[in-house]
């Protein structure tokens, strides 16, 4: 499994090339019945595990691509792994994962 971190080193690791940035992307769009339920929840409180569930597996996935660019780059790693959002249109976000791909010295 590739490392991938949100710092710009790995410790015990040097890296030896930088390759580039990698990144990876879902856009995801809202069930109605997720939408109904939240409305309900907005009176009483609480999480919405509808929208948690949804926002988790847009992550991994936007990490699993990330990671595969990553890999077809030829790197070992990704440092200074970011994700971002942002609405497309009123039902649907985009979810992007991005870091810079990198080499490690294997003489470690």
């Amino acid at each position: 499994m590739m490392i991938f971190v949100t710092t710009p080193d790995i410790a015990g690791r040097k890296v030896s090339q930088t390759l580039g940035m990698a990144r990876g992307s879902t856009v995801r769009a809202k069930h109605l019945g997720t939408d109904i339920v939240a409305g309900l929840k907005k009176l009483v409180g609480g999480e919405i595990y509808g929208y948690s569930s949804l926002m988790a597996g847009a992550r991994e996935q936007a990490i699993d691509r990330m990671l595969a660019q990553a890999s077809e780059m030829g790197a070992d790693a990704v440092v200074c792994v970011r994700f971002e959002t942002s609405a497309i249109m009123g039902n649907a976000s985009e979810i992007v994962a991005y870091g810079t791909a990198v080499r490690l010295d294997v003489a470690q």
